[in-house]
């Protein structure tokens, strides 16, 4: 069974996020993501953390949170130097909270440049923050049109580019599902660059069982392959969120240790 993460930009959103910490420690995660936690004083959501001994794996870069803003810029030639200050500024919020992820975003963007663009900002952040773990992740042009980084294969070509230890592939399976149709041959394909995994079903982005995807399949073959990273429960819950945690419940115990 992997090791459960729960997504709190989209589980227990009627909370405010440190006590979504409690609650998410309440029904058994080990661990939280929070996408973009910077409108939280951070000593605040220290405090939760350390009150609940959860580990905090992943949040992203830019801070802005991005209701009605960007949705990144790493890729975005004219904000190279908006995206350096902000790095610096996400960076500094991951470290308070010792978050092993950061995921930077690349924004809207296309062409040879946004690559170039994106391939120089990554080098830059990984050489100004070698202890950090950095991630990018495709996202399906359907739920983020115009998202530069929307294909797996163009991650994969831009994390060799950059050839950094700290830099991986943030692999989401409903993003990977959308995008290529099949998450198993995605997977198999690109799941040795992966740090961080994140899953929702489709359609609707629920919860697991609520769809086509076979997730049960695919923790199963997380496992076979000795994914030892975070899964990340990153859906929209179709109604309460506590009333949709059945999968979790479900997931067979893990063996006693001998």
């Amino acid at each position: 069974m992997p090791k459960f993460c729960a997504n709190l930009s989209f589980l227990w959103k009627d909370l405010d996020p440190p006590a979504r910490i409690h609650a998410a420690a309440a029904v058994g995660f080990d661990a939280v993501e929070i996408l973009f936690p910077y409108d939280t004083p951070a000593q605040d959501m220290r405090r939760a953390l350390d009150a609940t001994g959860l580990v905090l794996a992943l949040i992203n870069c830019p801070p802005p949170n991005y209701t009605g803003g960007a949705r990144g810029f790493a890729a975005v030639p004219a904000d190279r130097d908006r995206f350096r200050t902000d790095f610096r500024r996400a960076l500094r919020y991951a470290q308070t909270l010792k978050a092993q992820h950061l995921h930077i975003m690349s924004g809207v963007a296309e062409g040879d440049d946004a690559r170039a663009c994106l391939i120089d900002n990554l080098t830059w952040a990984c050489a100004e923050a070698p202890d950090q773990s950095l991630t990018i992740e495709p996202i399906n042009p359907h739920d983020m049109p115009g998202y530069f980084l929307n294909d797996f294969d163009l991650a994969a070509q831009v994390i060799d580019a950059v050839g950094a230890p700290n830099l991986g592939l943030q692999f989401d399976a409903y993003h990977a599902h959308r995008i290529t149709g099949d998450l198993a041959a995605t997977w198999a394909r690109h799941g040795a660059r992966v740090r961080h995994v994140q899953f929702a079903d489709h359609p609707g982005r629920h919860e697991p069982g609520s769809g086509e995807i076979d997730l049960a399949a695919f923790f199963t073959r997380l496992d076979a392959d000795g994914y030892d990273g975070w899964a990340s429960a990153e859906y929209a819950p179709a109604g309460d969120t506590d009333d949709g945690l059945g999968w979790l419940r479900d997931q067979p115990a893990a063996p006693a240790a001998k």
